[in-house]
């Protein structure tokens, strides 16, 4: 999925995935003490706005420009700052162990770089930060609320438990859940959900 395919869907009017955080997202970041959250691949900036609305210092980063603007003015409308950077998920370059939470939300990448990308990811992370994911799951491309078409841009249990062992996994499920993001991710839809540790 290329920047030029996100940068003509950001550049609608309307947010694709809605103004609102993603509900696991959300669930999961309200348990945690705020500190400083790295989101990946953020899109139009929900959930880096909720997040410093939350007390939060938020880094998001995409390869959209047309995301990156809506997100800075999504944080400008609800008078939060949030950092918001143009990098690229096999690129990024962070400092090591700065991060207390990485949220993977929707973050799918091809299966020949997917493990790659989510390892160097956890470098990020603080010894006892929290990765937060939610992906859809291959047996999405058996519903029509959204995510990529192609099943190996989708995610199985075997693949986030072994692209994340070196962490310490507090929750792991596929499930069914009515998605609600915008118009983006309506209805129905298989996911997976993780929460882990870096060790």
């Amino acid at each position: 999925m290329s920047k030029q395919m996100w940068d003509q869907r950001y550049s609608a009017e309307e947010y694709i995935y809605g103004r609102e955080p993603n509900a696991f997202y959300s669930q999961e970041l309200d348990k945690l003490k705020p500190g400083k959250i790295l989101l990946p691949a953020e899109g139009e900036g929900r959930n880096a706005v909720y997040a410093a609305e939350k007390g939060w210092e938020a880094l998001g980063f995409d390869q959209s420009e047309e995301g990156r603007r809506k997100g800075l003015l999504l944080a400008a409308s609800r008078n939060v700052t949030i950092t918001y950077q143009i990098q690229d998920l096999e690129t990024i370059n962070c400092p090591d162990n700065h991060f207390d939470v990485l949220a993977l939300i929707f973050v799918h990448t091809p299966e020949t770089k997917r493990q790659a990308i989510h390892r160097n990811l956890i470098r990020f992370l603080k010894p006892g930060g929290t990765l937060i994911l939610e992906g859809f799951s291959k047996e999405q491309l058996k519903y029509e609320s959204g995510g990529p078409k192609e099943i190996s841009l989708l995610f199985s249990l075997e693949d986030i438990r072994s692209d994340f062992q070196s962490m310490k996994i507090d929750f792991l499920e596929k499930m069914v859940v009515n998605l609600d993001d915008g118009g983006g991710h309506q209805g129905k839809g298989s996911v997976i959900r993780l929460v882990a540790r870096a060790l």
